[in-house]
């Protein structure tokens, strides 16, 4: 975990500022040796949610002694070009992308259940290693679909006053300064739960007072969430109280996503045009999640082939996944999939908690190489514009 003193200097509001203060604690730090292995593709930073701007990730990233870093973020590029110069004064290699969610009406698997854990028919996905100069056709042409969001974010709001009667949540006083939206940041879920944790620790309190709480609105929490909320010192408790809510009780507020998901086939399309990697990401059915924020839960696993064949149809060559959160039968089935389709394989290890490192320690296992080898192959695309397969 970076040093509080640190994040708050390279988390400050203006980007000019946090790159500037960037050069000032480089000139103070000495990082670790990088490790070879050691890679992550899917950080995402304040331009969806994270407790990390973008310079704040790079710098984070490469303290933990990651040899390369990549950037996601929900529904926006917006925080791209920052999170580049920061790699560049860093002196570590970057790759760039975003993340959505598809309609899958029109296909085999138009209502089905895949990876998304709050709607059937809507798949999340990922855009990757995209050229840099193609940064600004994707902000425009999500910009809509973030606009969409908004007003099912002030739905979802609504609910969450009509469940809970005196909680008193808006969504311009309370979510929309918790999020980058006036620079083209995604607003999701995630700021909805923790606008929510903030009000609850302010009118309840930490600790058992907490549990109590989440308990009168029917929360069932695990021993694990029971010691983190009674880690009351934590400097991030509404984090780890956000991770609670989003796997216990948006589906109790969530409203069906429509206007803001494109079809799958207007975003292979669109990779087409900027020459980037559309990639389908994998979860697999979930016993324990490693974010703290997903329930068990059964996914995409039961027809994994008809979700292959989909992909094939609709032009979708690209498969990310997390060698952590999967069992060894998951991705050894996973991966033989994707040999026999062709699918292109990318590591995608979703970071968004503070609890969570950068480094995956799955990749010292010889067995992903494949993974390592894909990423410099996303970083040279990028720049030389290198082919991917």
């Amino acid at each position: 975990m970076i040093d509080i003193k640190i994040l708050e200097r390279l988390n400050i509001p203006n980007r000019a500022e946090r790159l500037e203060n960037l050069k000032t604690v480089l000139a103070e730090t000495k990082f670790p040796p990088m490790v070879p292995q050691y890679i992550n593709n899917h950080i995402h930073t304040t331009y969806s949610f994270s407790p990390y701007s973008p310079t704040a990730a790079v710098y984070a990233a490469r303290m933990e002694g990651l040899c390369t870093v990549g950037m996601i973020d929900h529904d926006s590029i917006a925080g791209t070009e920052e999170f580049l110069a920061a790699a560049e004064l860093v002196g570590i290699p970057a790759t760039i992308g975003m993340e959505c969610r598809a309609s899958m009406a029109g296909t085999r698997l138009e209502g089905r259940r895949t990876n998304n854990p709050d709607q059937a028919g809507i798949s999340y996905m990922t855009i990757q290693s995209v050229p840099h100069d193609k940064i600004p056709v994707l902000d425009r042409f999500f910009a809509p679909y973030r606009d969409a969001r908004h007003a099912r974010n002030r739905s979802m709001v609504a609910n969450i006053n009509a469940l809970l009667p005196g909680i008193g949540l808006d969504y311009d006083r309370d979510v929309l300064p918790l999020s980058l939206a006036g620079e083209g940041g995604g607003v999701t879920e995630r700021h909805l739960m923790y606008a929510l944790a903030r009000r609850l620790v302010e009118q309840t309190g930490r600790g058992e007072a907490m549990v109590q709480r989440l308990s009168g609105m029917g929360i069932a929490l695990s021993d694990k969430q029971r010691a983190q909320l009674a880690d009351t010192g934590y400097h991030f408790y509404e984090y780890d109280l956000l991770g609670i809510l989003k796997g216990a009780f948006v589906g109790k507020i969530y409203v069906d996503a429509d206007e803001e998901c494109p079809k799958v086939s207007q975003l292979v399309e669109l990779c087409r045009e900027v020459d980037a990697c559309l990639c389908y990401a994998y979860l697999g059915d979930v016993e324990d999640s490693v974010t703290g924020d997903k329930k068990a839960q059964k996914f995409e696993d039961s027809y994994l082939e008809d979700v292959f064949e989909c992909l094939k149809e609709e032009g979708v060559w690209a498969v990310t996944y997390m060698p952590t959160r999967n069992t060894h039968a998951q991705l050894e089935r996973l991966r033989g999939l994707c040999v026999e389709y062709g699918m292109f394989q990318i590591s995608g290890e979703d970071i968004n908690s503070p609890r969570q490192s950068f480094v995956i320690k799955a990749m010292e296992n010889p067995l992903f190489a494949n993974l390592i080898d894909a990423t410099w192959k996303l970083i040279e695309h990028e720049k030389i514009g290198a082919a991917l397969r």
